[in-house]
């Protein structure tokens, strides 16, 4: 049996969704956060050294990494499902587009989550500081890089239905789920339509919804 183990604000709900798309059966160990530091609990440690979600355990195999957990899932149990062929262009893009979210999109986000957070918690007599010093960053560094990386995003939907063609993928579960927490995060953007057409039809997949009663809404600060 595949166990997720699920920390609460954690991107764990990609496997979740993946699992659920593919039919699998699966069981959900639930793990909390500390409320205030939002540290991992110890017991997660036990599951693996890094204390990180998600991570699932399927028998004796215990692996960390939504990246290599949707590989390793695709290959035991995809049977050619939710990926191109291999070696076609639609695979190459397949590769690019979901490693693209974690490695690109994501730092960014949680960069821009991390400056809030640190305003958000700074002394009264330091918070016009700490304000500077996001805004700052923000400017010169994250926001200019994530717009133009939503607005390469939009270019993509608007050659294609799902971001490596017209066959959903488990790339659009990886970039989907960083893309509604950006969306979480900022309001609606009027500017990119395609994105907003993108997370309709993403919200409205019945793996989607499954994912969202069996695992609670995916969160903003999600990390």
């Amino acid at each position: 049996m595949i166990i997720v183990h699920h920390l609460n604000i954690s991107r764990s709900h990609r496997i979740i969704w993946l699992l659920e798309e593919l039919g699998l059966e699966y069981e959900i160990i639930n793990y909390q956060r500390d409320p205030k530091f939002l540290y991992a609990p110890a017991s997660l440690r036990k599951v693996h050294p890094l204390g990180k979600s998600p991570v699932i355990t399927d028998g004796t195999i215990v692996l960390a990494e939504s990246g290599a957990i949707i590989e390793y899932l695709l290959y035991r149990y995809g049977n050619g499902q939710l990926k191109p062929v291999t070696g076609t262009p639609e695979w190459i893009q397949y590769l690019f587009w979901l490693h693209f979210a974690e490695g690109s999109l994501m730092p960014l986000q949680l960069l821009k989550f991390i400056f809030e957070k640190v305003v958000k918690a700074s002394p009264f007599f330091i918070k016009p500081i700490t304000k500077n010093i996001k805004k700052m960053v923000g400017k010169n560094f994250y926001e200019p890089r994530i717009k133009a990386q939503l607005n390469y995003i939009e270019s993509q939907l608007t050659e294609s239905l799902w971001i490596t063609g017209n066959e959903f993928t488990a790339a659009d579960i990886q970039l989907g789920v960083s893309i509604l927490m950006h969306n979480l995060q900022n309001s609606t953007d009027q500017n990119r339509p395609k994105l907003q057409d993108y997370i309709t039809r993403i919200s409205s997949r019945p793996a989607f919804i499954r994912t969202m009663q069996r695992a609670g809404p995916i969160s903003a600060s999600q990390r």
